[in-house]
């Protein structure tokens, strides 16, 4: 009897982990692996994004927008450094994806930034977005929300 509960408590354990975990996706040639975010606290007006995106195919593709719920506007920004300030745009025609390379979104660099946030992200939940490409067209990814601070998700 007590074998059988430990199992069950086992399964549930391993069910619940894999809930929050960073999943990858595929679209066409594009492969979009460990996306996940950073938690906000609950007044945050904007939080960070991050994933990696290869492309197998022959020819180059580019994200040109995204979109989520949970915020009013979803941007590929870069951050870098301008002289001694860092700062923090919007890559106006989409990140450059070339044929057999990827583009990491990562803390410090290229993410996506999103604003008017409606609500805290909060570590342990996922954020859905859709993600747009110039070729390769649309996919719905989900982020996993991170510790606040992480610099790379735990899974």
């Amino acid at each position: 009897m007590i074998r059988s509960g430990v199992i069950g408590l086992f399964l549930l354990v391993l069910v619940c982990a894999g809930a929050t975990q960073a999943r990858d996706y595929n679209l066409g040639a594009l492969q979009i692996s460990q996306p996940w975010a950073r938690a906000t606290p609950p007044s945050a007006p904007a939080g960070g994004g991050f994933l990696k995106i290869t492309n197998t195919g022959t020819s180059p593709d580019r994200p040109i927008s995204a979109r989520s719920p949970a915020a009013d506007i979803v941007q590929v920004h870069e951050m870098k450094m301008d002289g001694s300030v860092m700062r923090m745009r919007e890559v106006e025609k989409g990140l450059e994806l070339p044929a057999g390379g990827s583009v990491t979104l990562a803390p410090g660099g290229y993410h996506l930034m999103m604003m008017g946030l409606k609500g805290p992200l909060k570590q342990g939940s996922t954020v859905p977005v859709t993600l747009v490409f110039e070729k390769a067209g649309t996919i719905d990814v989900e982020l996993a929300v991170e510790a606040m601070g992480a610099s790379h998700p735990a899974h």
